[in-house]
């Protein structure tokens, strides 16, 4: 599927639903000018927003700004999961809600979402259930059941922020359309033996001009990229219960040594100690 900036919300809605949509045999790396709320449970999975990637257990419920790419939160899954996502037009949000005074925090919610923004604790499960509940409602029952909602997550405190700045999307969609190769590639041979050259040449590049603009792109390195999708992937072996070498050389690691030396540098702690305090 080729990357492109999407038109979701009908011109008759100022936004949209959909309910239990199965996309997780489909690497989906997108953006589109609708604010984006995503819930999803029964599951454990990827979260990747903008530069930001970690690992989700059990229900996610996220976020998500005006333009930040994107992954769909259920590639991969395996597992009987839900899902819900709302999308909310660009314009209905900054003309609606940023000229309504009572609607104060819910403003400085959206302008938050620039970050990405990920809520922790018991909201989500009652947060879902709402948002589950909308699909039998009329439009303007779901109306009055949205602003419920995102009052309520604009008085939530146990919030996670996916940026610590603002998410600038400065790629063109050609550029979207490049990364979104280069990411896939990854997640298909992260387990084996990734050569930069292959990857420059699906690029159209020498592996000097591709480590340059993977760099300018990104702010890492391929190599540094790389482990950090690594990491994640460990993260996701070890939470099942497997043992520290069975996640390094599941994910593609030659060396223990370097794979420690990598967790300890990127988690701030040694895998043995995640999998310990996750289990």
């Amino acid at each position: 599927m080729k990357i492109q900036l999407e038109s979701i919300v009908s011109q008759e809605r100022s936004f949209s639903m959909m309910f239990n949509p199965r996309l997780s045999d489909l690497f989906f790396w997108h953006f589109h000018p609708e604010y984006e709320l995503v819930y999803i449970e029964g599951s454990t999975g990827t979260r990747r927003v903008g530069e930001h990637t970690s690992t989700y257990v059990g229900s996610d419920l996220v976020l998500i700004g005006s333009n930040i790419p994107h992954l769909n939160f259920d590639y991969g899954v395996s597992t009987d999961y839900r899902k819900v996502v709302v999308h909310l037009k660009k314009e209905f949000v900054e003309k609606h809600f940023y000229n309504t005074p009572e609607l104060d925090l819910i403003v400085k919610l959206f302008e938050r979402s620039r970050h990405g923004l990920a809520f922790n604790g018991s909201i989500k499960k009652r947060l879902g259930k709402s948002l589950f509940g909308l699909e039998k409602l009329n439009p303007f029952q779901q109306y009055l059941q949205l602003l419920e909602i995102l009052q309520l997550l604009s008085t939530q405190e146990d919030i996670e922020l996916l940026h610590e700045q603002a998410y600038q999307n400065t790629f063109s969609q050609r550029e979207q359309g490049r990364l979104r190769e280069i990411y896939a590639y990854v997640d298909k041979h992260y387990h084996q033996k990734i050569a930069l050259g292959e990857v420059a040449r699906m690029s159209n590049m020498s592996k000097e001009a591709f480590c340059r603009y993977f760099k300018k792109v990104s702010n890492y390195t391929f190599i540094e990229f790389l482990n950090r999708y690594r990491i994640s992937q460990s993260k996701r072996i070890l939470m099942s219960g497997k043992s520290v070498s069975d996640a390094c050389y599941q994910t593609g690691f030659e060396s223990l040594s370097y794979f420690n030396r990598i967790f300890k540098k990127i988690c701030h702690e040694n895998p043995r100690d995640f999998r310990k305090r996750y289990l």
